[in-house]
């Protein structure tokens, strides 16, 4: 089931031409298009062509037609108007970060009740070949504006295993569920590549991310059966107060619930926090998950936390990610005797 968003090569655009001007100067595109050697084709009214055809005719279009009466769209997207594709087109630099695997993983402790390393949560970083930082928002706005949301995940979750056989320990990937759209298809070549590394399965937890607003429970949850079916475990990631929906929580029951930072940060002295910390607790032992509270970075919140309950911490507190693996948590005299 190949699709336009798994192989990153140069994308297809349609563009629908409106207006008696714009009607009146087709031939003209047809012949300009020619002349300068550009592949297109047209279906219904409608003409299809690559990037490097469609600037070509963004230059045209905006010196002899009526730009405002074009629209464009691509992968059978809603129609867009066509003075708008530079906002496609100014993000093109996904795709080379994509092909040529301009992405490091870096890893970030994730601490049991007695401050010892239990996991390590991957997180993947961008640069650009001169080494300049992309930052995560920037190429996840990219990539869903180019539609690469998929090959990006892919790539990521593919490095991030490959970075798990450096660990040895058990892996938070995160993964975006809205951009698989076949589990079976999609999710092939990580489980591939684990077994190639000779990793046991049960050493990984993929987390959803709450705020990827996933809409179709039934596919969210035949992704986490397929992970689930191969030793696989997965995390429910930035949980609140509305836990995405109480039902959403009964329906997929994830391994681990991860407690928002926002209700962690400065808990030990807030009455809603802990209002909130406490609905959480006992949700997620309610239905047979490990809560984890992610953000830590005071001793009194630690604390607090882990005397309601909590049995998993991760923040700044015990280590921040980095390239390198941190092997043991660096705590002063005064806060590992009070563990």
């Amino acid at each position: 089931m190949p699709c336009q968003s798994c192989i990153v090569q140069e994308l297809s655009v349609d563009i629908k031409f409106e207006g008696p001007q714009n009607q009146q100067m087709l031939d003209d595109v047809r012949n300009h298009l020619n002349r300068r050697d550009f592949w297109f084709e047209e279906t219904e009214g409608i003409m299809t062509m690559t990037e490097s055809g469609v600037k070509e005719l963004l230059d045209f279009s905006q010196d002899y037609m009526e730009i405002e009466h074009i629209d464009y769209r691509f992968e059978k997207s809603e129609w867009k108007p066509f003075s708008t594709i530079t906002h496609l087109l100014d993000k093109q630099w996904i795709d080379e970060v994509i092909q040529k695997k301009l992405i490091v993983s870096h890893s970030q402790p994730i601490v049991n009740r007695d401050g010892e390393i239990f996991a390590y949560e991957i997180l993947s970083r961008f640069q650009r070949e001169d080494g300049s930082v992309i930052y995560p928002n920037e190429i996840f706005d990219a990539a869903r504006t180019r539609g690469r949301l998929y090959a990006l995940d892919r790539i990521c979750r593919l490095t991030a295993v490959e970075y798990a056989a450096v660990l040895g320990k058990k892996v938070f990937i995160n993964f975006i569920p809205t951009s698989i759209y076949s589990p079976e298809f999609c999710l092939r070549s990580t489980v591939m590549l684990a077994k190639k590394l000779g990793i046991d399965p049960s050493q990984f937890v993929f987390e959803v991310v709450e705020s990827d607003q996933v809409d179709d429970i039934d596919h969210l949850k035949s992704i986490l059966a397929y992970y689930n079916e191969r030793g696989f475990q997965y995390a429910l990631d930035d949980v609140g107060e509305g836990f995405s929906t109480i039902e959403m929580l009964e329906d997929i029951r994830p391994h681990f619930m991860k407690l928002d930072m926002k209700y962690v940060q400065g808990v030990s002295t807030d009455p809603t926090k802990q209002s909130v910390a406490a609905s959480f607790l006992r949700k997620s032992l309610e239905i047979g998950s490990i809560p984890l509270a992610e953000g830590i970075e005071t001793m009194e919140d630690f604390e607090w936390l882990k005397g309601l309950g909590y049995e998993l911490f991760q923040g700044y507190l015990f280590g921040k990610p980095s390239a390198e693996p941190q092997r043991e948590i660096k705590l002063t005299k005064e806060q590992i005797s009070s563990l």
